[in-house]
């Protein structure tokens, strides 16, 4: 059973400022810009109470920086944080520096944080996601049928979550189902540096898998994890691979991350692009982007520093630039 949605109030702390707020993740002097932009624009079109964090690796330029501030948004620079040397071949190349994403345990100045993939557009107030009760992970339900799964022993079956009674898990052979699994494009999570050292420190005796730090991300909180309805990260496939599990017009969070899919780069040529209800939310993406109406107006946005040497590193420093698909 899906958590109660119920909104109760805004959260404060002592001296008026935000206990919460959403988050993303830039690294990068690529495009990937653009959705983060989009993103504080749809934030503030659907009038969210709470600002929008980005956090940067060293890597992103100062150009971006200062729009992305212009924007409203709070930029807080991370350290890179890496996974230990292996011979995966993670699902897309670029993976590797999601492990960034460790670092937004560290922002303990938010008692709660809602985090979203830049290739995510808001499009309803989510705002009430804040009041879930805490203790737990929230996020919605992965899908386990695009050919990036090709891997694993779900997608060998033809084993799905999203419809668990199409084909099912035999257990006779693979032994107890797997844990439920999320997608890690959105989440709802507590900062704490408590949590953020265990995350470390369990990554440095963790091997890569092809999901990277979603992988990662399940397995760690797969005991507090709790789901989420679908309509707080639509992943697109869905549309096509369980569209008997999708009502359109009552989705409130969209994860522009099937290929071809960013608004960006969209060119309706790859497979499913051609899709009438995806250029449609291509078209919706768009309108929030170009919408000057939605532009910052308020104070210049003071960034936030980094808590270097906080917390022990993922194993040896190391630095290499983000890959442009980032």
């Amino acid at each position: 059973m899906a958590p109660n949605m119920k909104a109760k109030g805004k959260g404060k702390q002592a001296g008026g400022k935000p206990s919460r707020a959403y988050v993303t993740f830039l690294a990068g002097d690529g495009d990937y810009v653009k959705g983060a932009v989009g993103l504080a624009k749809g934030l503030r079109k659907v009038g969210s109470a709470y600002p929008l964090v980005v956090a940067v690796l060293p890597d992103v330029p100062e150009s971006h920086r200062r729009l992305l501030a212009a924007q409203g948004c709070i930029v807080r620079e991370i350290e890179p944080v890496y996974p230990p040397e292996s011979q995966t071949r993670f699902a897309m190349a670029y993976y590797v520096i999601n492990y960034s994403k460790l670092r937004l345990w560290e922002f303990v100045e938010y008692k709660k944080m809602v985090y979203l993939d830049a290739d995510i557009q808001v499009f309803e107030n989510i705002d009430h996601l804040f009041d879930l009760p805490d203790g737990h992970f929230y996020a919605v339900m992965d899908c386990f049928c695009e050919k990036t799964w090709s891997h694993s022993p779900q997608y060998k079956i033809g084993y799905c979550q999203q419809c668990p009674d199409r084909v099912a898990w035999p257990s006779d052979e693979l032994g107890p189902p797997p844990s439920l699994y999320f997608n890690a494009g959105m989440f709802v999570h507590e900062p704490s540096l408590a949590t953020s050292e265990s995350l470390l420190a369990a990554l440095k005796i963790t091997c890569p898998t092809p999901f990277a730090e979603q992988d990662f991300l399940n397995m760690f909180f797969k005991d507090i994890y709790k789901p989420i309805p679908l309509v707080y990260n639509l992943v697109l496939a869905m549309l096509w691979r369980h569209p008997e599990n999708v009502e359109l017009e009552k989705v409130k969070v969209v994860h522009y991350c099937a290929a071809g899919s960013k608004p960006w780069r969209f060119t309706g040529k790859e497979a499913n692009m051609d899709r009438k209800d995806i250029n449609v939310l291509v078209k919706r993406w768009w309108d929030v982007y170009h919408d000057e109406s939605l532009d910052y107006k308020g104070p210049a946005v003071t960034s936030k520093q980094p808590l270097r040497g906080a917390l022990p590193e993922a194993g040896p420093v190391k630095y290499v630039t983000a890959p442009s698909a980032a």
